[in-house]
């Protein structure tokens, strides 16, 4: 059978599947304002969710409440039924999937993410220059100065400081963190058998910040530091983003059109499951940033309260239809319009949109 057709006959079970979750039993839920539903997770999208959560609501339909925890506490939140779904930077491992088995779970991609490596070193009037080898060798401790030879030889235009290179990382369980350790893995042997990719890895050096909002605020806060945030995060906190080398050899910066980029270069390669719970980091393509990753929701289909699965599936086609203009509007980048349409078609039939 192939990959799509597995994975719609698995929806249709799951939908049909268990106590609460029926397709007939969503059918008969009308849109109820008075409703609330939890999400929790993923700190990344939390300002694009909150607006988009918003304007669900002024459709008429449930009130959705998002808390900004992180990738790996969401899921833990919807494994311990504090939350009702949960959103991840990171695809689920073996283990959750396991563990959410009961739960009929579905990773819904939404939006795409780039992680963005910021700086602060107030000499620095030239924008940095980094590549994959460089930027292991800092995370890794290897490099501990501004004036390096390796960051020198990348950058040597720019007044580099002869000053202590301060690295913050994150504190929490994190798809930030899987996101560049993905790539790091992907394109440093050294670090893919030291560290390897994680949520939470053990970070060889670093001072620990929680959350994205924390690591941009210590960022500002000590100079010569550098760290990785989501792309959207160093933009509303103004914070300068280094250029990466790319797999083609060109230099960019995680904008919406290289995100989108590196989504639409890695479609071909990602096993047709409807899901595209994979790595799209080191894309090829002279357009493609190459730390970036897909954005999911975590669905489940049964299991919980019916009327909130309901809610939560008609938030998820809402999304797809009606989200690009929020995304834009806030520097997020949408999904490639061929990835949309496959998960639209896969969606239950109960799915009924609400508009605004």
């Amino acid at each position: 059978m192939h990959h799509s057709a597995r994975w719609l006959t698995g929806v249709a079970l799951l939908t049909t599947a268990g106590c609460t979750g029926t397709p007939e039993d969503s059918t008969r839920v009308d849109r109820r304002p008075d409703l609330a539903v939890e999400g929790a997770g993923a700190t990344f999208p939390y300002p694009l969710y909150t607006r988009w959560f918003s304007h669900f609501a002024e459709g008429g339909d449930a009130r959705i409440n998002y808390r900004s925890i992180g990738s790996g506490a969401g899921v833990s939140a919807l494994l311990a039924d504090s939350a009702d779904f949960a959103a991840s930077d990171a695809p689920l491992d073996s283990t959750q999937r396991r563990q959410l088995t009961t739960r009929g779970v579905r990773q819904v991609p939404l939006v795409v993410g780039g992680a963005a490596v910021t700086y602060n070193v107030p000499s620095l009037t030239r924008q940095l220059r980094l590549d994959a080898p460089t930027l292991a060798a800092i995370f890794l401790g290897e490099i501990r100065r501004w004036d390096d030879p390796r960051i020198v030889s990348l950058n040597p235009d720019a007044a580099l400081p002869a000053q202590p290179l301060r690295v913050i990382t994150r504190a929490d369980s994190s798809g930030t963190s899987w996101i560049l350790t993905d790539y790091l893995t992907r394109t440093s042997t050294t670090w893919a058998s030291r560290v390897g990719r994680s949520r939470y890895p053990a970070w060889p050096v670093g001072s620990p910040a929680r959350g994205n909002e924390g690591v941009a605020g210590e960022l500002k806060a000590t100079e010569f530091s550098i760290g990785v945030v989501e792309a959207v995060y160093a933009m509303h906190n103004r914070l300068p983003v280094a250029r990466m080398r790319n797999h083609a050899g060109a230099w960019v910066t995680p904008q919406t059109g290289a995100l989108r980029s590196a989504a639409e270069a890695m479609l071909g390669s990602i096993d047709d499951t409807l899901e595209f719970a994979t790595s799209i980091s080191d894309p090829p393509g002279a357009s493609s940033y190459p730390i970036a990753s897909l954005s999911w929701l975590i669905v489940p289909s049964r299991g919980g309260d019916a009327a909130k699965l309901a809610a939560v599936e008609r938030f998820v086609r809402w999304a797809l239809e009606q989200g690009d203009d929020d995304a834009l509007a806030l520097g997020y980048a949408p999904l490639p319009d061929a990835m949309r349409t496959r998960l639209l078609r896969a969606l239950p039939a109960a799915a009924v949109t609400a508009r605004r």
